[in-house]
């Protein structure tokens, strides 16, 4: 599990310090929060992958992918997670796998918003999500 988590970090790593997609901006830019329950940004993408900088105020109702798999890599605050039938808690640090045809869903606990990177293969455009609620 360890290996794993460093192989997570590094790819993060890799993504937050690519000068083509300038995220290092995006992750130090001050976001209005008027927004009402979800802000996403892209950070990066390509025909293998894209990632997404995801503020989280409420939830992310209940959901899965039809052809992606996605790593969730939780910067701020806290929450319940619902991954297939389990629930468990997440918070900073925290790095999650959804394999796809997974339902998944978010609910935030914390006061402040929930911010995660997440990681979707192959490429992602909105197209396969599946709301299931």
């Amino acid at each position: 599990m360890k290996l794993y988590r460093l192989f997570l970090f590094c790819l993060l790593f890799v993504i937050i310090n690519n000068s083509l997609a300038q995220p290092t901006a995006i992750l130090e830019k001050t976001i209005d929060e008027t927004f009402e329950n979800i802000y996403s940004q892209k950070i990066y993408g390509d025909s293998l992958s894209t990632s997404f900088l995801i503020l989280i105020k409420k939830e992310v109702k209940l959901h899965k992918h039809l052809e992606h798999s996605e790593h969730v890599y939780v910067l701020e605050g806290e929450g319940n997670m619902q991954l297939g039938n389990d629930w468990f808690k997440i918070k900073s640090g925290d790095i999650i796998f959804i394999p796809k045809n997974t339902p998944h869903k978010v609910v935030t606990t914390s006061k402040n918003s929930l911010k995660i990177i997440s990681i979707q293969s192959p490429y992602f455009d909105g197209s396969d999500r599946i709301l299931l609620e």
